[in-house]
């Protein structure tokens, strides 16, 4: 099975780079099968890590930045790969 964890964080105003360098500096270990990062207007920045796990598995997720980088908490979700 796969899973997709995402992770969304909007960064304080005006630190859209810091906050898009900091989560490319970020280590997961082990690492995914697959990483992506996007960004979005308004400072926004995504990240989705693909697993191959269970749903419920135990595997590493991006912890929240520092307090001054984020206008607001991390927003995160997961979801299970479908067939067909």
């Amino acid at each position: 099975m796969t899973v997709a964890l995402m992770w969304e964080a909007r960064a304080a105003q005006g630190r859209g780079a810091e906050l898009l360098a900091w989560v490319r500096g970020q280590r997961l270990s082990p690492a995914p099968l697959r990483r992506e990062v996007l960004r979005a207007p308004q400072d926004r920045v995504l990240v989705i890590t693909w697993w191959d796990a269970e749903y419920d598995a135990d595997v590493p997720e991006l912890p929240e930045p520092a307090g001054e980088l984020v206008s607001r908490s991390v927003h995160r979700w997961r979801f299970e790969a479908v067939e067909g």
